[in-house]
């Protein structure tokens, strides 16, 4: 096989061709006597020719005798090589610094240099080239391009937690600031209710749904912050919409903007709720009021309560106003409203019935038409009804602050209970407003079978045809209800 090889392959062979041969003197030729081949043997020389002070000079390496290069071709010659067949190499020019680049050339040295330390590798050998400075370039774009990356992401990060959570960390770090109207700008009228029970944060969230303060808490955490104490009185009083909390305060004081024998009576309410607000809010006595509606035929209802009939609004009565009468005031008010509504005289006791499950299922005005359609299928395929309210109702859980029905009360036998009974429940189980009879007469056109309530805080209600649709909606509603444990359900 041919040798191509080079002394230049290999890094050692270049040193090694560097250094001079002790075989041979100055001239390349064979040292006389015979030269020593090892630097144990060049110690024993200088011993035997004795001790000297001048060091042998550093010479260049002579030209080194090499073999020529044989041809591919041809045989390998047998025998010592001819004249013929070798050349005289010159040594290997010493490397030189490139233009612009500053650096000391290479030393020539012996072997005993080497071994003894007074040269080094380095210095025999050629110099090692630097590194390549495209190398270091791209090496610090990348470092570059890695922070940019880096400070872009915290940067963007920023802005999305700063967006995300502005108000939370805003209350983390800065101080709450107390939301008010600018005084000077109040005008219209608002009433708003106190009962029983009443403290500054109910009395402020009023106060707030009446459009009299800025915020569910303002007049509360002006109370906090003027340590102003203050009690409270069951009654109904007078504002107007947009007032500054101190000038709230000042109306509070006012005896004038208490509304003596005045009762203000939500939606929904059932007739014993809504005869012990009358008594807390006027001067008249609760146990007149329970026996002025003890006998529904004393105001022209056939029916055994005037459950559904007491109309819910505000009332202001003259003073020295009997139970009776003002009783009386309700019912006629209620009759307005069916006649309004368009109800045949001798179908108000169904339409106030329907009109009550109405009032205590929708959670919000556009549901009322809705709710009222799902009662009209339902009663128009045979099914049951099946309405938390009513069963809740007849097993006087109604107001126990729960959505959801008791085990007790689904299949408690009672005739208000949808779960047991086919059919509408026995009566009212509310007193209804004017939106919800004017549903019950007039409800939406759809094909709804069920609904349910997906969100109790926002009133959500999502409404199905199909019991699979339904099933869904029910397990949406779960969840929420697990995820928001103190919400009602």
């Amino acid at each position: 096989m041919p040798d191509n090889s080079s002394p230049f392959d290999d890094p050692l062979a270049d040193l090694y061709g560097k250094l001079p041969d002790p075989r041979r003197d100055q001239g390349g030729a064979p040292t006389p006597g015979g030269a020593p081949t090892s630097r144990r043997a060049a110690r024993a020389a200088r011993a035997d020719t004795g001790p000297t002070d001048a060091r042998p000079p550093i010479t260049r390496p002579p030209a080194e005798p090499v073999a020529a290069p044989r041809a591919a071709a041809q045989p390998e010659p047998q025998g010592r090589p001819t004249a013929t067949q070798t050349q005289t190499r010159p040594a290997p020019p010493i490397p030189r610094p490139e233009a612009g680049r500053a650096g000391p050339p290479p030393a020539a040295g012996t072997l005993d240099d080497l071994f003894t330390g007074r040269r080094s590798t380095d210095e025999l050998g050629s110099t090692p080239p630097p590194k390549e400075r495209r190398k270091r370039r791209i090496g610090g774009w990348i470092a570059l391009a890695i922070a940019v990356v880096i400070i872009g992401g915290i940067t963007l990060g920023g802005f999305w937690a700063v967006n995300t959570f502005g108000a939370q960390i805003q209350g983390i770090f800065a101080p709450d600031v107390r939301e008010d109207f600018e005084p000077g700008i109040a005008q219209g009228e608002a009433t708003i209710t106190i009962v029983s029970g009443d403290a500054g944060p109910q009395v402020s969230q009023k106060l707030y749904d009446a459009g009299v303060t800025k915020a569910p808490t303002s007049f509360y955490d002006y109370l906090i912050e003027t340590s102003t104490p203050f009690t409270f009185q069951p009654g109904v009083f007078r504002f107007q919409q947009q007032m500054t909390s101190e000038a709230v305060l000042v109306a509070f004081r006012d005896p004038a903007n208490h509304l003596t024998n005045t009762a203000q009576l939500p939606e929904g309410l059932t007739v014993e709720q809504t005869i012990s607000r009358m008594s807390e809010q006027t001067e008249i006595p609760l146990e007149d009021l329970q026996a002025a509606v003890a006998d529904p035929a004393a105001y022209g209802v056939s029916a055994s309560s005037l459950e559904g009939w007491l109309f819910p609004a505000t009332y202001t009565f003259d003073p020295g106003t009997t139970a009776s009468a003002a009783i009386q005031t309700m019912v006629t008010r209620t009759i307005q409203s069916l006649d309004a509504a368009g109800v045949p005289v001798d179908d108000r006791q169904r339409v106030l019935t329907v009109a009550s499950i109405v009032q205590r299922e929708a959670r919000q005005s556009e549901d009322f038409y809705k709710v009222s359609r799902v009662i009209q299928n339902r009663l128009d395929q045979g099914m049951q009804l099946q309405m938390d309210s009513t069963a809740q109702y007849g097993y006087g859980e109604l107001h126990a602050g729960s959505a959801s029905t008791s085990g007790e009360a689904q299949f408690d036998d009672n005739p208000w209970n949808t779960y047991v009974i086919s059919g509408l429940p026995a009566g009212p189980i509310s007193n209804p407003g004017d939106q919800a009879i004017d549903a019950a007469m007039h409800p939406a056109d759809g094909t709804w079978l069920f609904f349910v309530t997906v969100n109790l805080d926002t009133g959500e209600t999502v409404f199905t045809s199909t019991a699979d649709e339904h099933q869904a909606a029910v397990n949406q509603w779960i969840q929420w209800c697990r995820d928001n444990p103190d919400s009602g359900c």
